[in-house]
């Protein structure tokens, strides 16, 4: 099975990409904590995910588990649900859902590793059978007990070992139509695709251990069939791979004062948690975090490094507290203020450092038992680690944990990385500039993760140009998923320097990619606030698990999009800033065409009482996409802002005129009026024209009534022309969905004919019984049939659309509405595809 992870399942609507630009310049995107799901409404959520199996071609044996829960934007929540296979896990097989206020499924991103599975599935490699056996031959305790006895023998559990029985896919890496031939230099991410050879039934055992003063944490895949280890990363993730102030002078800290004592928690950030706001422990050299902070004065710290083997307590041992409070408020501000998310997991969930842990250790870490970060004071080659972008960095790992999950290996453990060194120099350059305001500076950061903390003065990672440190690939190759992770977040991590800051057209800069083809040769950045945003939005909401680059940039671009408009700068910055990295090709930048302009004209129309009046422009040039404003008597229109305005013409709408004002999205955007559109309205409908308006669903829904989410552009089918479709069936369950629009024919009228596009696919195997149906009918404005014009079925399956044409001249001089009304069984899907819904007179 070769696959890629979908952005949309087919048969779930989404929120329309083209968004107004100004919901989300600047300020929160993400909405506040919201209550878990209670149990009955994550059935309810599974019970609809369930039912499009049929779909997806899966049988009653495959099924979903809600994993997590966190807010998403205002008025949205976000959902993980575990694929599973007769009630065990698919490893890495997710989907992530969005659904609205009242539960309604928005989209769903997924990475789906599962279709093999009672289908001739292999147990191992070779052993072919079509019904998985998910029974396992070893207990999970032998699982645990062969890792420990690798791993760490005669350490300590820091936390409780785990053992998960799961459904685990064996991968192999192959490469698409038409790269067959390419040497490996010439290798693009998208040129390869994974690929599901088999399954193993196993464990993934989490053992979180110390042994002296060193932490050992593993995530291990055991096969529950012979206990042989098949897959082991490392799960510490930590800011420092191998090693190759005091930062901030005198800085606000708040704290509580409880009698006579301050303690350095802060109650006003977070709330429960271990200590019921975030806080700063201390480690006091072990592996533990020991207890909160306390001090007599509220003035804390010497600002000087840690003297080895002093007091961890006097003012000399607070300053590695004084650090890490420090950067944990300004990495909560800087995710709340600018991006609405509350702490790591969005739900406001209070957390903590642990400073001064282990002896003179050179490193920091994030730990998934806790959902909290301990620093070290340094040692041979680093000061304390608590500097503002390492703090940054570990809570990056927080929210990675809390949402997408990304697994700490290979391309996927890359990107978490990448993720941590993003959101640390984010929050470098909103704490640089004082830590306020709903934006992320353009400028503060130094692009260079951990400089203040080395001895030596030579930073952890550049990511601006990974590979000044001797080690980190520049761009992705197809080796990158066998290297260590801190060294395959570089190619990203350029990524999001290019998409923020631009590139350099020159071969000997530091900031040149031999990828950038296109003009101009040095790409437009789009600013450190915008690049975030896209990046979080496209981690937290569309990210899965197993998420590789390849993934990544179909989902940064979507995520760019959807804030900003297809076409946008931002959206050919994404695409751009990846094929610097040689994920993806190169685009041209500069727009083709010129100044912006208006091509195509609104046009006057003459249409009698109670008929659709429809007015649209075309505009063309300057920097997409455009904002549209229309008027009428020169005075603008509430909400009609789409390249299309329509309305139910009155007698009062007589000699109403209407234009419209384009806006491009420029630095220094332009603008075009349009010519005057005038509107006639008579008793007498006129013979000519198109009396169907959004035939082709490019724009919304409007004026369609029914089931109107059918409508869209969503993966797994395609338009008959432009991008938008309704899509009734593909449910694979008991669904009806019916589409509606309401029109006048001319009395005068010496003709009119009906014709649209219909494309219909099934999963059904019979070639006589018509379980699936789809039934075209002419109604009264009472509801009442006046005829059918047909009947279509999954018996009529046939690859493309095909035209379907009627007359309707037996209803001249009638008001009617055409009904497309589609009736689906309890299994085996078939989709009814229609597009370009036309009825023109004569």
């Amino acid at each position: 099975m070769n696959f890629r992870k979908t952005i949309l399942a087919a048969s779930i609507a989404v929120v329309p990409l083209l968004m107004a630009n100004a919901a989300i310049a600047a300020g929160p995107m993400m909405a506040a904590p919201a209550a878990q799901a209670s149990p009955q409404e994550n059935a309810t959520l599974v019970a609809k995910l369930a039912a499009t199996r049929g779909a997806h071609g899966l049988d009653q044996n495959h099924g979903f588990a809600v994993a997590a829960q966190h807010p998403g934007a205002a008025g949205e929540k976000i959902t993980r649900a575990a694929h599973t296979y007769k009630g065990v896990r698919v490893w890495k097989s997710e989907s992530v859902v969005v659904t609205d206020a009242s539960g309604n499924i928005v989209s769903e991103s997924s990475s789906d590793r599962r279709a093999g599975l009672g289908n001739g599935s292999a147990n191992t490699l070779g052993a072919g059978t079509g019904d998985f056996d998910v029974k396992p031959a070893i207990a999970g305790t032998a699982a645990i007990d062969t890792v420990v006895r690798k791993v760490a023998p005669g350490a300590s559990h820091h936390a409780p070992p785990s053992a998960e029985l799961i459904i685990f896919p064996i991968i192999s890496q192959v490469r698409v139509a038409g790269a067959e031939g390419k040497t490996e230099a010439e290798l693009n991410a998208v040129d390869v695709v994974e690929k599901v050879t088999g399954y193993e039934l196993a464990y993934v055992v989490k053992t979180r251990m110390t042994k002296g003063d060193k932490a050992i944490y593993h995530d291990s895949i055991v096969s529950a069939k012979s206990g042989k280890i098949l897959k082991q990363w490392t799960s510490l993730q930590t800011v420092v791979g191998t090693g190759k102030s005091q930062y901030n002078g005198s800085v606000p800290i708040n704290t509580t004062l409880s009698g006579t004592t301050y303690s350095m928690k802060d109650a006003s950030r977070g709330t429960g948690g271990t200590y019921g706001g975030m806080a700063i422990t201390n480690a006091n050299h072990t592996t533990s975090a020991g207890s909160i902070y306390t001090n007599t004065t509220n003035t804390w710290g010497d600002g000087l490094q840690y003297v080895a083997g002093g007091s961890t307590t006097n003012a000399n041992g607070q300053t590695a507290a004084v650090n890490a409070m420090w950067g944990l408020m300004n990495t909560y501000d800087t995710l709340k203020n600018v991006l609405g998310w509350s702490s790591l997991d969005g739900n406001n969930t209070a957390t903590y450092i642990a400073a001064h842990v282990n002896t003179a250790y050179d490193n920091a870490y994030y730990s998934d038992t806790c959902k909290c970060m301990f620093i070290g004071d340094g040692g041979t080659g680093f000061n304390s680690l608590g500097s503002i972008d390492v703090i940054g960095h570990e809570m990056g790992h927080g929210v990675t944990d809390a949402t997408s999950g990304l697994i700490y290996d290979g391309e996927s453990g890359g990107l978490n990385e990448s993720n941590s060194d993003i959101t640390g120099e984010m929050v470098e350059a909103y704490a640089r500039a004082g830590g306020t305001g709903t934006s992320i500076p353009a400028t503060g950061n130094d692009w260079m993760m951990g400089k203040e903390i080395a001895k030596d003065g030579q930073p952890l990672r550049w990511l601006y140009k990974p590979s000044l440190d001797g080690s980190s690939p520049n761009a992705w190759s197809s080796s990158i998923s066998g290297i260590d992770v801190h060294l395959s977040s570089g190619p990203n991590n350029r990524m999001f320097y290019f998409l923020s800051q631009g590139s350099n057209a020159t071969s000997s800069s530091n900031y040149y990619s031999q990828y950038l083809t296109k003009q101009p040769l040095a790409m437009t950045g789009i600013g450190n606030d915008k690049a975030f945003r896209i990046w979080f939005k496209a981690n937290t909401t569309l990210f899965t698990a197993s998420t590789n680059y390849a993934d990544a940039r179909t989902k940064v671009l979507a995520a760019a999009n959807s804030l900003y408009g297809a076409g946008s700068k931002e959206s050919i910055a994404v695409q751009r800033a990846y094929a610097a990295i040689n994920v993806g090709a190169d685009v041209p930048e500069t727009p083709i065409g010129g100044a912006l302009t208006i091509s195509s004209q609104p046009a006057s129309k003459t249409v009698t009482a109670g008929s659709a009046a429809s007015f649209s422009v075309t505009a063309t040039g300057g920097t997409a996409p455009y904002k549209y404003q229309w008027t009428r008597g020169g005075v603008a229109i509430a909400g009609a802002t789409s390249a299309t305005y329509s309305l139910t013409a009155q007698a009062s709408d007589n000699g109403a005129v209407f234009a419209v004002k384009v806006t491009d999205s420029a630095t220094s955007p332009t603008t075009a009026t349009s010519s005057n559109a005038t509107l006639t309205v008579g008793t007498t409908p006129p013979p000519g024209g198109e009396r169907i308006v959004n035939g082709g669903f490019e724009v919304g829904t409007a004026p369609w009534a029914g089931t109107t989410g059918v409508i869209g552009a969503y993966a797994g089918q395609s338009a008959a022309d432009g991008t938008r479709f309704a899509w009734l069936g593909g449910n694979g369950a008991t669904a009806t969905e019916t589409l509606t629009q309401s029109f006048s024919i001319p009395s005068t009228a010496a003709s009119a004919n009906l014709t649209f596009s219909l494309h219909i696919d099934t999963a059904e195997t019979t070639t006589s019984t018509a379980y699936d149906k789809l039934v075209v009918t002419v109604k009264n404005s009472a509801g009442t049939t006046l005829g059918t014009l047909g009947t279509y079925s999954n018996l009529n399956k046939a690859a493309g659309y095909q035209t379907r044409s009627f007359s309707l001249l037996a209803y001249k001089g009638q008001t009617v509405t055409l009904s497309f009304a589609m009736t689906e069984d309890s299994s085996q899907q078939t989709s009814f595809v229609v597009d370009k819904v036309s009825v023109l007179t004569n």
